[in-house]
């Protein structure tokens, strides 16, 4: 069964984006590589040609999986998300309930994930911790280091 992502329309573009050079520059890359391997003469004992071809398959498999992803893909319109609760694609201001340190998340589809732009996946435990909740809310989570207490500050788009 296939599940649904929902994206924003920056994230679905770069999807489409990157689907289009692995099925023309990729594939092209890998075509030369096969070839070349092919040009040094016997198959059955050549480590260069089985390489390319496990480097096709990998590809090829990468390709399969975007396109099913984009398939599933939905586009929110960021206009109409409410913020009186956090949910897919809020933009969500936590204080650490324990030191006191605060941090601010987006909660985005998996694919769009990046921690270092603070967007969040909306299947990690702090979102899964923060889905649902309302300003004001405190939210204890689960994470590897233990359980964690956030209080939600702002919820915003």
């Amino acid at each position: 069964m296939t599940e649904v992502a929902y994206f924003t329309k920056e994230g679905l573009e770069n999807l489409k984006q990157e689907l289009q050079y692995l099925k023309t520059e990729g594939r092209a890359k890998i075509a030369n590589a096969i070839a070349e391997a092919r040009d040094k003469g016997d198959l059955s004992e050549n480590a260069e040609y089985d390489a390319a071809k496990e480097a096709q398959a990998l590809h090829e498999t990468k390709i399969a999986k975007l396109e099913n992803t984009l398939a599933n893909a939905r586009l929110i319109d960021e206009s109409k998300i409410d913020t009186s609760k956090v949910l897919a694609l809020s933009i969500v201001k936590i204080k650490n309930v324990k030191n006191g340190a605060t941090m601010t998340y987006q909660l985005v589809a998996e694919n769009e994930a990046d921690l270092k732009s603070g967007k969040i996946s909306v299947k990690s435990p702090i979102a899964q911790g923060l889905l649902g909740k309302s300003v004001g809310d405190k939210a204890e989570i689960t994470v590897p280091a233990g359980k964690m207490e956030f209080e939600i500050l702002e919820i915003s788009r």
